[in-house]
C-alpha cells in the first residue's frame, strides 16, 4: 500500500505492529469490559474514524468521530491488515513471514549510526526547544540502541501513566478487581438475619463506578442498592439509614493542581469520576464532593427498591462487626490499564496507584502511592535514578522520569516472562485510530505512522512527550520514548514528535 507522505508501508508490518505489542490475550480477558473483542481485535480500530480537530493537550480533548464512508480514505481499506486475528498462543499473525520474525525477535536490529542519523535532526528541531531526551530499545533483548540524554530525569506528562499502569499490575495482576460493598452495621440487640440499624456504602477505590442507567460494563451503583435492597426486604427492613465509608484512602482528596476538570478529588467513593455531564473521558464540570454525591444517588436507587433512607447521609467508617450485605466490582485491572492510557484518563490513574499502596498495606495517599509505586518498579529491576512519581496521573509537574525508563518499561511489558504486563502494551493508543492519537498523524510528514505507531501521550504546558511502540521495515519490534521540556508551540511539538516516531518505523535502520 503507499502511505500518505510518498511512504511505501507493507501490509505485514500493520499485522506485525499489532501483533508483537501484544494482541495475544486470552479470549476470556479480551471480552471483559475493555477496547477488545473475543478475537482479541480493538473494537476502536474496526473501522477507520473520522478525525476531529483536536488540540492534544493536557485536557486530551482529542475525539473520534463518525466512520468515514468505505473507501474515502487510502488507510481505511487497510483496517483489515492491522485487525488481522492472531493464531491462539502465538504472538505471530496467520500470514507474513516478516511478522513472524518480528514475534521471535529474528529481524535485524537497526545500527546505533543509523538510528541516530534519522532521528538528531528531528530531536534538535526548534518545534522541541532545547534539551529533548530520547531512548530506543530493542524489545527482544532491552539493549538501549540509541539514547540522547537517556538518563536525564525529565517531566513525564501523562506518560508516567506508563509507570502507574505496570506498578498496579506487577503486584495485583491482570485479573484483579476493585470491589464496592455494602455492610449492615448491628444495632442494640441485633442477631443475625435481623433488620440493621445501619447500613454503609464502602468505597474500594473504583473511579469507574457508575450511577448511569447504562453501566456500559462498568461496576454498577443501581446494581448494587438492588441487590442490597432484596436482601434488606427479606431481612423484613423496609426504612434504614445510610452512611458511606471513604476511609480506604488516606489523606488530602485535593490533587496538588487543585480543582480541575481534569480529575475530580481523590477519594475511594465516587460514581462516573464525579461528572456532571454524560461524558465518559476528556475533561468535564467535576463535583467537589464525589462520595457524597454517590451515597445520595444510592439513597435514592434503594428507594426505587422499596427500602426507604431515614435521616440524612453522612460519612462514617464501618465498623469491624459489619456484615456484607452486597458488593459489586470492577472491571479486571488489565481492562482499567488499558482504559488508562488509551483515552489518558487521570481518575483511573490515581486510583491505580492507591490500589498498588493498598495492596502493600501502605496508605493510599499521595506519598504512599509513590513509594509503593516505587518499590513495585524496583522489583522489576528497572532504572529508577532521578525517577519520581508524585502522583499516578502525570498532572503533577514534580513527576520525573528518564526516557530509558520508559523503554524499559515497554520492553519489559512486551517480555515473555512477564505476561502479566501485556495490558501495558495493548493499551496504548493506536495512531490515527484511538485514544489520543485518533486526532494525530494527520501532517504529510507524520501520516505514514498512522497504525503502525502505538504510544502514550503526554502534554503539559511547556511539555510534550511520546512513548510507545513500533516495528521497523525490516520487521524488529522497538520501544521508544521522547521527552521535551522546553516547548512553546504544543502543535508543532505534538507534530515533531509524531514525525520522530514515524521515522523510527520506516528509516530502513
Amino acid at each position: 500500500m503507499s502511505g500518505r507522505g510518498g511512504w511505501r508501508l507493507k501490509t505485514w508490518q500493520f499485522t506485525a505492529a499489532a501483533a508483537v505489542s501484544g494482541l495475544a490475550l486470552a479470549s476470556a480477558a479480551a471480552a471483559a469490559a475493555g477496547p477488545w473483542d473475543s478475537g482479541g481485535q480493538r473494537t476502536a480500530e474496526s473501522r477507520r474514524a473520522a478525525l476531529l480537530p483536536g488540540t492534544g493537550d493536557g485536557d486530551h480533548r482529542t475525539e473520534a468521530g463518525s466512520p468515514l464512508p468505505a473507501g474515502s480514505d487510502p488507510v481505511a481499506s487497510e483496517a483489515a491488515a492491522v485487525l488481522a486475528p492472531l493464531e491462539a498462543g502465538n504472538l505471530a499473525p496467520r500470514t507474513g513471514e516478516g511478522a513472524r520474525e518480528a514475534a521471535a525477535g529474528q529481524a535485524p536490529v537497526p545500527t546505533a549510526a543509523a538510528l541516530e542519523f534519522a532521528l538528531e535532526p528531528l530531536l534538535k528541531a526548534k518545534g522541541l526547544g532545547p534539551g529533548a531526551t530520547a531512548s530506543v530499545v530493542d524489545a527482544a533483548t532491552g539493549k538501549e540502541l540509541y539514547g540522547r540524554g537517556a538518563k536525564t530525569a525529565m517531566v513525564p506528562a501523562s506518560t508516567v501513566k506508563i509507570a502507574t499502569g505496570t506498578a498496579a499490575l506487577s503486584v495485583l495482576g491482570p485479573d484483579h478487581r476493585i470491589r464496592t460493598t455494602v455492610v449492615a452495621e448491628p444495632g442494640p440487640g441485633y442477631e443475625d438475619g435481623a433488620p440493621p440499624e445501619r447500613i454503609v456504602l464502602v468505597g474500594g477505590g473504583d473511579p469507574t463506578l457508575t450511577a448511569r442507567a447504562d453501566a456500559a460494563g462498568n461496576a454498577s451503583l443501581r446494581t448494587l442498592a438492588r441487590h442490597a435492597a432484596d436482601t434488606l426486604k427479606q431481612r423484613g427492613a423496609r426504612t434504614v439509614r445510610l452512611a458511606y465509608d471513604t476511609s480506604a484512602y488516606s489523606g488530602s482528596t485535593r490533587h496538588p493542581i487543585g480543582p480541575n476538570e481534569n480529575l475530580a478529588p481523590v477519594t475511594a467513593l465516587m460514581a462516573d469520576e464525579g461528572r456532571l455531564d454524560t461524558s465518559t473521558s476528556g475533561p468535564a464540570p467535576r463535583s467537589t464532593r464525589p462520595a457524597q454525591d454517590a451515597a445520595d444517588a444510592f439513597a435514592r436507587f434503594l428507594a426505587e427498591r422499596g427500602v426507604k433512607v431515614e435521616g440524612a447521609v453522612r460519612e462514617a467508617a464501618a465498623t469491624d462487626q459489619a456484615e456484607k450485605l452486597a458488593d459489586v466490582r470492577s472491571a479486571p485491572l488489565s481492562a482499567l490499564v488499558e482504559r488508562m492510557l488509551t483515552h489518558s484518563d487521570n481518575d483511573i490513574a490515581e486510583a491505580l496507584a492507591r490500589q498498588t499502596a493498598l495492596a502493600a498495606g501502605a496508605k493510599a495517599d499521595f506519598a504512599g502511592a509513590e513509594r509503593e509505586t516505587r518499590r513495585a518498579l524496583g522489583r522489576l529491576g528497572l532504572p529508577l535514578d532521578g525517577a519520581r512519581f508524585a502522583d499516578g496521573s502525570g498532572l503533577d509537574r514534580a513527576d520525573r522520569v528518564t526516557a530509558r525508563l520508559l523503554t524499559s518499561l515497554l520492553a519489559r511489558a512486551a517480555h515473555t516472562d512477564h505476561p502479566e504486563l501485556r495490558p501495558v502494551l495493548t493499551g496504548l493508543p493506536v495512531a490515527g485510530f484511538s485514544g489520543t492519537l485518533a486526532g494525530r498523524y494527520t501532517d504529510s510528514e507524520a501520516a505514514a505512522g498512522t497504525g503502525v505507531v502505538r504510544a502514550k501521550t503526554g502534554t503539559l504546558t511547556g511539555v510534550n512527550t511520546l512513548a510507545g511502540t513500533v516495528v521497523s521495515t525490516d520487521g524488529r519490534l522497538l520501544t521508544f520514548s521522547f521527552l521535551a521540556s522546553a516547548t512553546t508551540d504544543p502543535t508543532t511539538a505534538q507534530s515533531t514528535l509524531d514525525h520522530l516516531a514515524s521515522t523510527l518505523a520506516h528509516c530502513g535502520c
